[in-house]
């Protein structure tokens, strides 16, 4: 697993464009037949982009970017007997990686125009010198590896062949030969082999992506099939384990919610073997290649937020930040890498998908609030070139979508209204609670917990700007904790601690949602049941049965908000004091009724509660969460608001609504409108609210029982949705057993109009009876009557 800068810093910031920018030592055009000269001209074309002035913005900046530092690198190589860099050893074998990173820059600083190093022979010299040193000291056929091993598999392979690929003629055939043994020796065919250990997901993508680039540079047609044929098991949807599912999740580390970065390392990876590989002998003709083109879609797209993608997708990575050495990162450079990846993978889709998400890119591009996409310092002149080009075509921008997706297989949802965007995350006994490794996150313990994440314009760096390093881990916002004291990595590492809990997921039918979380604590004994009902401008959160023994007290978050300025805090209709100068404020609140953030939104709690407020600065710094961080200490205000449930509870309980984005008078008026939200239930076994102007009715059962209207025979999540004389029942089996559960909806019904084929039909009339075989997805399914 590789630690933070090797695949962010270096590898995910490799230039993804489509067309070719010629080096002044280019190899002369393929000889007709000659298809490795063709594919090594291609892919030279995809690592440096083309179609663009060199002297022109943002490119000139990018390639006197890349001059200065290879300069730098060169003005510092140091080659020792253990290193090429002093400040790289090559134990751990990082220092390995990172040294080919850095000649890589050199190479890219001698094909390139524009960098003040363009042929220079003296570089290329030092470039060669350099892969020697590292070939003739570590990196060859016959030396044992040791430590992380996707230091000798992936990331070394990777950069050791692209720098091949740009001083194909420079290095030599011996040099080539030589290079491309160590690479058999580290990365053998068997490795492409069973679909099972390391070679799963984005690993086998960047696997086969080391095997193509050797096969190519040695004019090893095996080698290509192999790669080529190695992608199949990628393909299909996952059933278990690492990949993309028909849900649109996406797993790697088998128990971790990853789309953000190992699925951009995947999408991207794939995209590029796509582009080189088409039209050749070996291009990939699997059909389920169509799974990855329609992903962009229904897994990566619903995930991206006005440019940056959303936290809880991108597991032990949110522990990147500021490294010493490297670009910042962040949900937004994560984001925009991902940008990137869909905008290769639309130059191999159809005509129709190019446009689509050419539309799509352009509108993420318009609404980011952040850096411009095209001024990211991540990117190079490849990725650059790409994405102007889809920002100048003539796809109008794509509006950001409204609604809801659930993506049960990773235990996620997300939840758009008009102009904000929320997230959840959970754990379950498939879903890690959180994933620390390679020194990175070890304070993530409680992201599982039901942490809700949400952004309104203006926002939108909520959670980028030092957030974590500086937030109260126990405190996240949305969760409901113990304040037990925990050790860093607690649980264990790679995605080890998850719940003892399977009732986790939800229903929806696209616009609202009843999302349910079986609530065990991390290392505690808490435990509870936790509902969110998702409407068009508001998130209800219900929690219950909240019981505990650890001897210490127990919280519901309300809200953890960084801060910025001076914003009004208003409880009731009354200003709070802030004093300012970044020193901290308290109160408590025995009986709020409505609480507003200024800028942010407001906070409902039906019927009045206990709450306790926080105004503070606090001071950390990326070292304290990811071992290669930097340590200069940051330091960032927040909002803390939280209602304790005291020490050792038992069977408590607590109900609030979000508004995300709403003014005080709004927030005001619903608090008032009693009508709008009526709590069935917040119960243990039950908890269900009726939405009135909506015509909206949701409960999750975690048990089989009645609550209102409804009845079911086994736990469910149920959605109703009532407009005029037509209702829809949704109704999805979260614990995922597989077994027939019957629903009785006590209203009158004339007709059935639809329903799913997983649907039966047991009776009409006075009240709805239906039988229902929900398979063990946790899909929703569907029942469309004419009511009485």
């Amino acid at each position: 697993m590789p630690p933070a800068w090797t695949r962010r810093a270096f590898l995910a910031t490799a230039p993804a464009g489509t067309l070719a920018l010629l080096g002044p030592h280019r190899a002369a055009a393929a000889a007709p037949g000659d298809a490795y000269t063709a594919l090594r001209h291609r892919w030279r074309d995809l690592l440096l982009g083309t179609g663009f002035d060199p002297a022109a913005e943002p490119y000139a900046t990018v390639l006197r970017r890349t001059g200065d530092a290879a300069r730098a690198h060169r003005a510092r190589m140091r080659p020792g007997p253990g290193s090429l860099w002093p400040d790289a050893p090559f134990d751990p074998p990082a220092g390995i990686t990172l040294s080919h990173a850095r000649l890589h820059t050199m190479a890219r600083a001698y094909v390139q125009p524009g960098t003040g190093l363009t042929g220079d022979p003296a570089l290329a010299a030092d470039v060669l010198a350099g892969l020697d040193h590292v070939h003739r000291t570590v990196y060859r056929a016959g030396t044992e590896r040791y430590g992380n091993w996707w230091e000798w598999q992936i990331g070394t392979p990777r950069l050791l062949l692209d720098t091949l690929a740009l001083l194909y003629d420079e290095a030599g055939a011996a040099r080539r030969a030589e290079s491309l043994a160590a690479v058999d020796h580290f990365v053998p065919d068997a490795l492409l082999g069973p679909y099972t250990g390391t070679s799963t997901g984005a690993n086998r993508v960047d696997l086969c992506r080391v095997v193509a680039l050797r096969g190519l540079l040695g004019a090893a047609p095996a080698k290509l099939a192999l790669a080529r044929d190695a992608l199949s098991p990628v393909f299909p949807y996952a059933e278990r384990g690492d990949g993309l599912y028909a849900d649109g999740s996406f797993l790697q580390h088998t128990w971790v919610a990853y789309t953000g970065t190992y699925g951009c390392v995947l999408l991207d990876g794939l995209a590029r073997l796509f582009a080189l590989l088409d039209g050749s002998e070996w291009e990939v003709t699997d059909p389920n290649r169509r799974i990855v083109h329609d992903s962009a879609d229904t897994a990566f797209a619903p995930l991206i937020h006005n440019g940056l993608v959303m936290d809880c997708v991108s597991g032990r990575a949110i522990s990147r930040g500021l490294t010493d050495d490297g670009p910042p990162q962040s949900d937004r450079q994560r984001g925009h890498a991902l940008i990137a990846a869909i905008a290769l993978l639309a130059g191999s889709g159809t005509a129709a998908e190019r446009a689509r998400r050419h539309g799509m890119i352009k509108g993420w591009a318009a609404r980011d609030p952040g850096e411009p996409l095209l001024a990211d310092p991540q990117f190079d002149t490849g990725d650059l070139a790409r994405l102007a080009a889809v920002l100048a075509g003539p796809e109008p921008p794509a509006p950001e979508p409204a609604g809801h997706r659930l993506f049960p297989a990773m235990d996620r949802a997300v939840h758009r209204g008009h102009g904000w965007a929320a997230s959840i995350a959970m754990a379950s006994d498939r879903v890690t609670h959180y994933e620390n490794g390679n020194g990175e996150n070890p304070r993530g313990w409680h992201t599982g917990a039901g942490m809700l994440s949400w952004w309104v314009p203006g926002g939108e760096d909520q959670y980028g700007d030092g957030y974590w390093p500086t937030v109260d881990p126990y405190r996240l916002p949305g969760t409901t904790v113990s304040t037990k004291r925990l050790a860093d990595n607690e649980g264990g590492g790679w995605g080890a601690p998850r719940p003892d809990a399977r009732w986790v997921g939800g229903v929806t039918d696209g616009t609202y949602a009843a999302v349910g979380q079986h609530l065990k604590g991390l290392a505690s004994t808490l435990e509870a049941r936790v509902s969110w009902f998702c409407a068009d401008d508001a998130v209800v959160r219900l929690v219950a049965g909240v019981t505990a023994r650890d001897g210490t007290e127990v919280e519901t978050v309300v809200d953890n908000r960084g801060i910025t300025g001076t914003p009004r805090l208003t409880v009731d209709g009354t200003v709070q004091p802030d004093p300012g100068d970044g020193r901290s404020w308290s109160a408590a609140f025995r009986r709020a009724r409505w609480i507003h953030l200024e800028g942010h939104g407001g906070w409902i709690l039906p019927g009045g509660g206990p709450v306790l407020a926080l105004r503070e600065s606090r001071t950390g710094a990326w070292r304290d969460i990811n071992a290669s961080g930097s340590a200069r200490p940051l330091t960032r205000r927040y909002l803390t608001l939280w209602h304790p449930h005291g020490t050792d509870p038992k069977d408590a309980a607590f109900v609030y609504v979000l508004m995300p984005g709403a003014g005080p008078a709004a927030v005001a008026a619903r608090a008032a409108d009693h009508d709008w939200l009526t709590v069935l239930a917040n119960e243990p076994d039950r908890q269900a609210v009726r939405l009135g102007s909506l015509g909206v009715t949701a409960a999750t059962f975690w048990r089989a029982g009645t609550v209102g209207t409804l009845s079911v025979t086994a736990p469910a999540a149920v959605l109703v949705r009532r407009r005029g004389d037509r209702a829809t029942l949704h109704l999805a089996e979260p614990p995922r057993t597989g077994g027939v559960i019957d629903l009785t909806w006590a209203r009158p019904v004339r007709r059935v109009v639809a329903h799913d084929t997983s649907v039966q039909v047991c009776g009409t009339g006075a009240a709805l009876r239906l039988r229902i075989r929900p398979g063990t997805r946790c899909l929703p399914h569907r029942c469309e009557v004419e009511t009485g």
